[in-house]
């Protein structure tokens, strides 16, 4: 087998093991606290730590993966979450809100660790010059990445379900302990190390078209989290009346289902590498979801019918954005200041998500799941008026 391609199947199983138990700890998270009495707001509360860290994460992470190596970050990011997953298996009377913050954050740190690496990793493994392979060696990590993410929902609310919160966050985190073990030994030592140790100060991207596709994925990712994270589940369960099980299953088979489309985004595009102008078109194609299934839920359309079918459009186009974007950040970013540039692009993630988890409870509580919607149309709107910006670049 090609030495790079056995490295990169070798990334994508680390990556898929540590996503399965990223989307189960969340899950576990919402839907016990929320079985609580935890109030939207404070569960949304529960991630303001886990999304904040992801910030300085990314940006520290990816001039740390330069100098130490990519592998290095990708296994210390599985050992913070087995870490993580530890802290939550104490008795229920020392998980006070600020516990699980703190729990919280050192998921949040592994998590973009692990992404960061994993992502950054890939274009150490093509050779320049081909761009189709590495649209699709990137869409397939990410998407498969998605869908696993929506095995681990699933997976979250099955097992809290089955054998409960503790016993549910050990069986995860010895799993992943096994597969940090594994990948350890198989990956090369050195992964996208720097033939030159960065400085410090080259953390921040000093390239405009770097700066603003981070800007665009800020407000792209925050206008799904301010519906997805707490206002979707907590609307699912509370006013619609579906059971924890049937709430973890249906988000499940959404992320799948996006996840999968995701993977496919090279043939939805007919094999063409993505650029700025397709971004931008498609990021208006999305704003236009959000907007809709707001509207529908004003004028009294049956809920369930406009949440489910509004779901599986708004998963078609922010699975092909996200597609683009992750392609674009890589494509865009020369070998020796991947990993610097992937760190910095997801920064700006990890703080669209944040602003979006925060305002997800917010808005909810104050608003209802139709306000959530409406502040997510307009962050894409938002999102698409700066990717006018890159195709004038």
């Amino acid at each position: 087998m090609d030495q790079g391609l056995r490295n990169y199947l070798i990334i994508t199983g680390g990556y898929w093991a540590f996503t399965l138990t990223d989307g189960a700890i969340r899950m576990l998270v919402v839907l016990y606290f929320h079985q609580l009495g935890y109030s939207p707001f404070e569960v949304a509360m529960l991630f303001l730590f886990y999304e904040f860290f992801g910030i300085v994460t990314n940006l520290v992470g990816g001039w740390l993966g330069a100098r130490i190596g990519l592998n290095l970050t990708m296994h210390i990011g599985m050992g913070l979450q087995v870490v993580a997953l530890a802290m939550l298996t104490v008795p229920e009377a020392w998980l006070s809100v600020v516990y699980v913050m703190v729990a919280q954050a050192l998921s949040g740190i592994a998590k973009d660790l692990n992404k960061m690496s994993a992502k950054a990793g890939v274009k150490t493994l093509v050779t320049q010059g081909e761009d189709s392979r590495l649209f699709k060696w990137v869409a397939m990590l990410t998407g498969s990445k998605n869908a696993l993410k929506g095995v681990g929902f699933f997976l979250g609310g099955a097992l809290l379900e089955s054998v409960g919160f503790r016993d549910a966050l050990l069986i995860l985190a010895g799993g992943l302990l096994l597969v940090l073990l594994v990948t350890a030994l198989l990956l090369p030592s050195g992964l996208g190390k720097a033939r030159t140790r960065p400085k410090f100060t080259q953390l921040f991207s000093n390239t405009p078209a770097i700066n603003w596709l981070s800007a665009a994925r800020f407000f792209l990712f925050g206008a799904r989290d301010i519906w997805f994270v707490v206002g979707l589940p907590v609307f699912l369960f509370s006013v619609l009346g579906w059971r924890v099980s049937e709430v973890g299953a249906f988000l499940a088979v959404w992320v799948i289902g996006y996840g999968i489309i995701q993977s496919c985004a090279p043939m939805v595009l007919r094999g063409r590498s993505p650029s700025a102008t397709t971004a931008t078109c498609w990021v208006f194609v999305l704003m236009l979801i959000p907007a809709g299934i707001a509207f529908a839920l004003q004028q009294g359309v049956e809920p369930n019918r406009v949440i489910i079918t509004g779901l599986i459009l708004f998963a078609v186009a922010f699975a092909i954005n996200s597609a683009i974007h992750s392609y674009l950040i890589v494509a865009w970013s020369e070998h020796e200041r991947v990993s610097m540039n992937v760190g910095f692009y997801y920064m700006a993630n990890a703080g669209g998500r944040l602003t979006g988890t925060v305002l997800s409870g917010w808005i909810y509580q104050t608003q209802g799941l139709v306000g959530c919607l409406w502040w997510s149309a307009g962050f894409v709107l938002a999102a698409g008026l700066i990717s006018l910006k890159l195709r004038r670049l």
